[in-house]
């Protein structure tokens, strides 16, 4: 959740995640960045947020993921209104 808070913050993104997207962003995160499997994955995934380079590679996966889940979004309110 930090991760997410700091990269929000220095994006300066005003978005709001619902449980289920951040629990799908951070599944994605993990499995990209090779941190599934682990004994604490929180705590790794951690470890690799104060690597610099590692931050910016998060930070750029992160803020891609937002994007294409806000133009989802977007695509799915369309196809709903275009319903009604």
């Amino acid at each position: 959740m930090r991760v997410l808070n700091d990269v929000l913050i220095a994006a300066s993104l005003d978005v709001v995640l619902g449980e289920g997207d951040r629990e799908q962003l951070y599944q994605e995160l993990l499995y990209y960045f090779g941190l599934v499997c682990g004994l604490n994955v929180c705590e790794a995934l951690e470890h690799a947020w104060l690597d610099p380079y590692n931050r910016g590679e998060m930070e750029d996966f992160i803020i891609a993921w937002l994007r294409k889940s806000q133009a989802r979004a977007k695509k799915k309110e369309k196809a709903i209104a275009g319903v009604i």
